[in-house]
């Protein structure tokens, strides 16, 4: 995990698997993301995703080797920002 300029609300990632961020990998991100007090986001290139939102995820198009931000807005939420990245760092569970 790279730190970001305020490394306590968000974490850069690279996505691993060879599938990228598909419906099934954002599938796994959105029950993590419901449990936030506040609102997760996946960002590529500036662009912001609703975590909580398969669509919103998938309309990034994040192949096998993009970086991605996760980033969360209240720091009460850190475990739940550590678990996504820890989820995406090792490919979604998938082999």
């Amino acid at each position: 995990m790279k730190p970001t300029p305020n490394s306590k609300l968000s974490r850069s990632v690279t996505i691993p698997n060879e599938l990228g961020l598909h419906a099934r990998a954002a599938a796994k991100i959105v029950p993590l993301a419901e449990q936030a007090r506040s609102r997760v986001f996946i960002i590529k290139d500036g662009q912001e995703a609703d975590a909580t939102s398969i669509l919103d995820m998938m309309g990034l198009y994040c192949p096998c080797g993009t970086e991605v931000t996760v980033r969360i807005t209240d720091p009460a939420d850190i475990k739940i920002l550590n678990r996504i990245a820890r989820l995406i760092e090792v490919g979604f569970g998938e082999s």
